[in-house]
């Protein structure tokens, strides 16, 4: 339990040091949020490091290293977004859910970033957001974090893909680039106070391209996504 609290203070402490430094310093930028962007990548390296975690990242060879792309990922801890910042060297925002944009200093630095809020209640509500952040990532291009199940597994298993994140790489012509989050499930599962460190590891899956598919086939979109990820997790 005390490595659990141990876990929770190193992601308020330097959301609280990396953000308001971000903030800071991305009142001189031009390009806002590319500074929280990069201080966000930061936070995830600092939240594992001081937590003794240990990842490793394979696949990155399959991508341009000037990107942008939709990484959709599958959700299976709390540590799944640090891994990711910490380990996709790109300028990330996130489709996060409305709920965290409450969340003391978290919130002010998220909406500065540029990430996007979803109200999962409220499809309409929903709707409008990535219509919104669609004209902003043709007008400004950049990377996404995406967790298509939309919440947590509860046992490990990866779950339903939703499709409305996915549906910003037909309208931006972004490709989706599919990845596996390994070991996180075992190491803090949803629910419970257990911390059990092990080494993490994130395996990066080919690019597809949006030009495959049409608004038609939506959910053969996100069915063939799913099936990507479940490929990345299977492998030994």
């Amino acid at each position: 339990m005390l490595r659990y609290f141990w876990v929770l203070f190193n992601a308020a402490i330097w959301t609280i040091v990396f953000g308001l430094s971000g903030i800071l310093a991305s009142i001189f930028e031009s390009n806002k949020g590319r500074t929280l962007g990069h201080c966000a990548r930061l936070w995830g390296k600092f939240i594992l490091f001081f937590t003794g975690v240990r990842y490793s990242v394979k696949g990155l060879d399959n991508l341009d290293p000037n990107g942008p792309y939709i990484f959709a990922c599958n959700h299976a801890s709390g540590y799944d977004v640090p891994l990711a910042f910490a380990g996709l060297p790109y300028w990330l925002i996130s489709i996060a859910k409305i709920e965290l944009k409450s969340v003391f200093i978290l919130g002010w630095v998220m909406e500065t970033a540029g990430h996007i809020f979803v109200d999962r209640k409220r499809s309409e509500n929903a709707i409008a957001s990535l219509e919104k952040s669609k004209k902003s990532l043709i007008n400004n291009p950049r990377s996404i974090l995406l967790f298509p199940e939309g919440t947590r597994t509860m046992d490990g298993e990866l779950g339903f893909f939703k499709r409305g994140g996915l549906m910003l790489s037909l309208d931006t012509g972004i490709p989706i680039v599919p990845v596996g989050l390994v070991g996180t499930f075992e190491m803090l599962k949803k629910g419970t106070w257990s911390f059990k460190n092990q080494p993490l590891e994130i395996r990066i899956g080919n690019p597809i391209d949006p030009k495959i598919f049409s608004n038609d086939s939506k959910n053969s979109l996100a069915k063939y996504v799913k099936t990507q990820v479940h490929t990345l997790l299977d492998q030994n």
